[in-house]
């Protein structure tokens, strides 16, 4: 009870607790409010009367100077005041996310505050006993509360044995309390994502993206396709999301790859503090993408659009990258940078499908970051050479700053593009003037290129990251004819300035060479690309004028063309839809004479049989005929389009269309809708499914959202598997929820080939590529597409701003004065006298002035080929091919070639079909390695078993074929166009898209070749040149001068 108290430390203390006593009576009769026991029961107040009273109480008796106060009790007065302290600095400032901060200093100072009390109360009792030191009493509180418990030093008196007791008690009880609440902060600010401090936004770059959901998908495919680009990767991504992180979504963030790169935050965009909390005035830009899974694509809009103004008004400075679902809806975010509507590229790009083959695999390829090494490992020839295509993007430069295309300054557009394709294998497409912000494609012959200018090319790098060969090393490489493949990879290209001739070729059926060529050896020649076009031998006019067309008309056509116009539509469905010079009626048809079906007082017609049309229909199955649906028909009449090669449009809806978007439609020539679904086969015959050119099903918004991720789609993948099985020849076109989907496409179970393909994806998804799913046949065939694929068209904006603006360009969306348009041409046997891509290109540059920028091939194989080969054995598959090889001479029974024996058109000029049957071995053995092992069998098992796989099928295509034949009957309708479409189904072809080929690329039989083509009203043509419409029979020119351009 007694301590010993110098002279100079007690008059100290005494002033001190003078002071504390007086202030903590101050503060408590100034914080009186009618209640004084409140007041006085307080801790702090307690410890403030036990650790000052009893120093007043020395001063009156001189002896009890000497009294023990604990005045060690004072540390749970600092405490608290610590607290306080920091409480009113954060009000000061204005700071208002600091609860975990508060929390663990609450926590640090209760425990220090226990031990401090502990060690001090044991020193001083034990000052009876043992009479330990400090430090004694400091390691005994260490190790008796970390229970760890030596037992070298330990208490002798009962009081401190009791002391000890009571403080392990109280800490049993406050610590757990302070961990919890600690613990509960710490959850809720991991869902919530914490923060992105002021002083990172400002010393770092970073971007905000805003969604209403994420999904793995959807964050996987922003990841990938945003540190594609090698200047972003120091770049980091706020995710600001309402709703807590999803499970997958929070295991890939934990990756080290991205754990460092992604922070997640909980929040609105229409808050301000998560905004702040964001750093969004500080971001580099600001992605607000749309929940298509929504079941009311609408109101998710609004949310979007509502998202997009809070962040514009939050930060005016900071580039909007926004995607919208509707099209009615894009004109609310006119002012954001960079816009893409879905709705708008889906339909335009499934349109573009029927006219210009799998133009959704061009655009998605182009569009996607790759460097081409897809496929590289397979021994498949096409898979190497369909992945090192797909490397091609669309890249920009300034033509003064370029390479590829600062020698041609002042030459035509035309010259420069054919000149850098044959040099560096560099495919010109567009060019900007300096003073414009139009991109023309193709601007034609007559453009003359400027230092100033930007140009557009499509390679599988950009320049800056490419390396040229010197002189000497073209010299040394000089022997080497033809010109090589053009080859890039990891951002590197060695470029071969050969003059070795590459010669193109022109528009859609070419001139073949004069007689006394034809026996020649030497190739037949092509006309030099001209430098500056001969204004001398220019003629004004336009190409595609009614009047020209007209004279091409066969003289039996019946359908009348003289009722159609050029013009745009009077009645836009929505605001802000691009206008568009299209074929229009003169007169608009009435509404009810758009019902296909129906009879009305101005036809009694039932079905598309009794129409007669010339050509073939273009069915579009949907379930609403939603403004979107405005931009199918939009491409499908645009003028440039030959009116005699216009398809008719049937709209097969679920639901009946509204009265505005039938007076959209009825100025439309040969524009029909039909109520019907695509589960009826009445309503698809009658709609003219038998005698259709494509059926293209679109994805209903009321199956977008289901319960089981993937599942969305299950009722459209079934409905197209129906029609595929009924009408095997039909192209049908699909629109997918999921790209992963597209595996269930034309499913065959037994398609060893198909599940070969599978086990590529996969490994090529393992290797981190954006384009794993590019190796399925339907995607690959342009018979399949998904919106998603095409996300990343608004994340490469970010870095290509003209991206956005091209793909518009190229799908018909936007129209320039003096810009060209997409369209495709198809390359017969009399056109295999070109050769090459190369002289392809010369071709079309010297005479029409196209620019060709792929191929779509093909290459046939036998139906259901590979559900034939019965996966007996490894050896079974080698049986298989030997017995394809030696199809031609059986008789009685052919046992078709299994997956991958693909085989070359026979009128192909490739020297190299020698060596098809080796190469269809090798087919052959890596399908045998990617598929499963099973028991060894015989060749005679296997032919019975074909035998009985060919007998099943044909009993099935037989009851297929009398089903369809007896509705038919049953409904009036002729069987004549479905007996037609069944003769076909005993073949099928292998399709993929080749982006941008090299020059010495052969070309084959049945080749579709992409062209950009000049504007027709700007172009003006060599005289004595014509060119007809896609398809034509006829010669595209006189025949070219004799001598070579080479």
């Amino acid at each position: 009870m007694w301590v010993e108290r110098s002279l100079l430390i007690w008059p100290l203390q005494v002033s001190v607790a003078v002071i504390c006593l007086f202030e903590t009576v101050l503060l408590t009769y100034l914080s009186y409010k009618g209640n004084i026991w409140e007041q006085i029961i307080r801790l702090t107040f307690i410890l403030e009367m036990v650790n000052t009273v009893p120093f007043l109480l020395t001063v009156m008796w001189l002896p009890l100077r000497n009294l023990f106060i604990p005045v060690f009790l004072n540390c749970w007065l600092a405490k608290h005041a610590l607290e306080n302290m920091i409480n009113d600095l954060h009000r000061a400032i204005q700071r208002t996310q600091s609860a975990i901060f508060n929390q663990v200093l609450i926590l640090i100072s209760t425990l220090f505050c226990l031990i401090f009390t502990c060690i001090c109360g044991i020193q001083h009792l034990e000052r009876a006993g043992k009479n330990l030191t400090l430090f004694d009493s400091w390691y005994f509180c260490v190790v008796t509360f970390s229970t760890v418990g030596y037992g070298d030093v330990t208490p002798n008196v009962w009081p401190s044995k009791l002391l000890v007791i009571i403080m392990i008690s109280v800490a049993l009880v406050v610590l757990p309390i302070q961990f919890e609440q600690l613990a509960y902060l710490w959850m809720e600010r991991q869902k919530s994502g914490g923060n992105y401090s002021r002083h990172r936004a400002q010393t770092e770059k970073h971007v905000v993206l805003c969604v209403s959901s994420l999904k793995i998908d959807l964050l996987m495919d922003f990841l990938n396709e945003f540190y594609a680009h090698p200047g972003l990767q120091d770049y980091y991504v706020i995710i600001l999301c309402p709703t807590e992180m999803d499970p997958q979504v929070r295991r890939v963030l934990q990756i080290p790859l991205w754990s460092q790169r992604v922070i997640y935050l909980q929040g609105s965009a229409l808050k301000d503090q998560d905004l702040i909390r964001a750093k969004l005035d500080n971001a580099e830009a600001c992605f607000i993408l749309s929940s298509r899974c929504e079941v009311d694509r609408t109101a998710a809009d609004h949310q979007t659009i509502l998202r997009a103004w809070a962040v514009k008004d939050f930060a005016p400075k900071c580039p909007i990258y926004v995607q919208i679902l509707k099209p009615e809806n894009k004109f609310h975010v006119k002012f954001a940078d960079h816009v893409v509507c879905e709705e708008e590229f889906k339909y335009a790009m499934l349109a573009l499908n029927c006219i210009c083959p799998a133009t959704s695999t061009l655009i998605t390829l182009l569009v996607h970051t790759s460097q081409g090494l897809e496929g590289q490992q397979s021994p498949e020839h096409w898979h190497r050479t369909y992945g090192k295509c797909s490397g091609n993007e669309v890249y920009n430069i300034a033509m003064r700053d370029s390479v590829f295309f600062s020698e041609y300054m002042g030459k035509s557009f035309t010259y420069t593009s054919f000149k850098s394709h044959k040099k560096y294998g560099v495919c010109l497409i567009g060019v900007c003037r300096e003073d414009s912000k139009s991109i023309l494609l193709n601007p034609g012959p007559q453009f003359r290129m400027s230092p100033n200018d930007t140009c557009f090319y499509i390679n599988i790098t950009k320049e800056e990251y490419s390396t040229f060969k010197t002189q000497r090393e073209r010299m040394v490489s000089r022997p080497r004819l033809p010109v090589p493949s053009v080859i890039a990879s990891m951002g590197t290209v060695a470029i071969d300035l050969q003059d070795a001739g590459c010669k193109p070729h022109c528009g859609p059926t070419l001139c073949l060479p004069p007689e006394d060529f034809k026996g020649n050896s030497r190739r037949p020649s092509i006309s030099p690309v001209l430098e500056v076009p001969d204004t001398s031998s220019l003629h004004t006019g336009d190409l595609y004028s009614d009047q020209s067309e007209d004279e091409n008309l066969p003289s039996d056509e019946d359908v009348s063309t003289e009722d159609y116009v050029k013009g745009y539509s009077p009645n836009l469905p929505y605001i802000g839809s691009s206008p568009t010079l299209c074929h229009l009626l003169k007169e608009k048809v009435p509404y009810c004479c758009l019902r296909l079906e129906g009879g009305c007082q101005h036809n009694n017609f039932e079905d598309a049989k009794v129409y007669s049309f010339k050509n073939k229909l273009i069915i579009v199955s949907a379930e609403t005929a939603g403004n979107g649906l405005y931009n199918f028909i939009v491409p499908l009449r645009a003028s440039y389009r030959l009116k005699k090669e216009l398809n008719p449009i049937v709209l097969l809806l679920d639901n009946q269309p509204d009265t505005q978007f039938l007076e959209a439609i009825c100025w439309f020539p040969m524009v029909f809708y039909m109520v019907g679904s695509i589960d009826n086969l009445d309503d698809l015959l009658r709609c003219g499914v038998s005698f259709a050119a494509n059926m293209v099903v679109v994805d209903k918004e009321s199956t977008m959202s289901a319960e089981e991720d993937y599942m969305a789609d299950a009722k459209t993948i079934v409905n197209v598997q129906t029609l595929f099985r009924l009408f095997s020849s039909l192209s049908i076109i699909t629109e997918l929820t999921h790209p992963a989907n597209m595996r269930f496409m034309q499913f065959r179970a037994k398609d060893w080939y198909s599940l070969a393909l599978s086990k590529l994806e996969k490994k090529e998804r393992e290797k981190g590529s954006n384009l794993a799913f590019m190796f399925r046949l339907p995607f690959a065939a342009g018979r399949v597409f998904s919106i998603g694929m095409l996300d990343t068209l608004l994340y490469q904006s970010f870095v290509k701003d003209y991206i956005i603006s091209i793909t518009r360009l190229l799908l018909g969306l936007d129209t320039t004065p003096g810009s060209g348009f997409l369209c495709s041409m198809q390359i017969s046997e009399d056109d295999l006298w070109i050769q090459t891509y190369g002289r392809l290109y010369q071709k079309l540059c010297s005479t029409v002035g196209d620019i060709p920028i792929g191929i779509y091939r093909t290459e046939s194989q036998m139906a259901d080929s590979s559900e034939q080969c019965e996966p007996y054995s490894q050896s079974q598959l080698s049986i298989c091919v030997e017995d394809f090889d030696d199809a031609k001479e059986q008789t009685d029974i052919e046992l078709p070639p299994v997956a991958g024996g693909l085989h070359r058109s026979s009128t192909s000029s490739d020297p190299s079909d020698g060596k098809a049957p080796l190469l269809r071995r090798k087919s052959m053995q890596w399908a045998r390695k990617l598929s499963w092992r099973g028991p060894r069998g015989n060749q005679r098992g296997a032919q019975r078993g074909a035998q009985q796989g060919l007998r099943a099928r044909r009993s099935e295509r037989q009851e297929l074929a009398e089903l369809v034949n007896n509705r038919m009957k049953s409904l009036g309708l002729s069987a004549t166009a479905y007996d037609d479409m069944s003769e076909n189904q005993s073949t099928h072809s292998h399709t993929y898209v080749l982006i941008n080929p090299p020059p010495d690329t052969k070309l084959e039989l049945n080749d579709i070749v992409y062209i950009i083509r000049s504007d027709p009203v700007g172009y003006v043509p060599k005289a004595g040149d014509s060119r007809e419409s896609l398809g034509s029979n006829t010669c595209l020119g006189e025949h070219t001068k004799t001598e070579s351009s080479f």
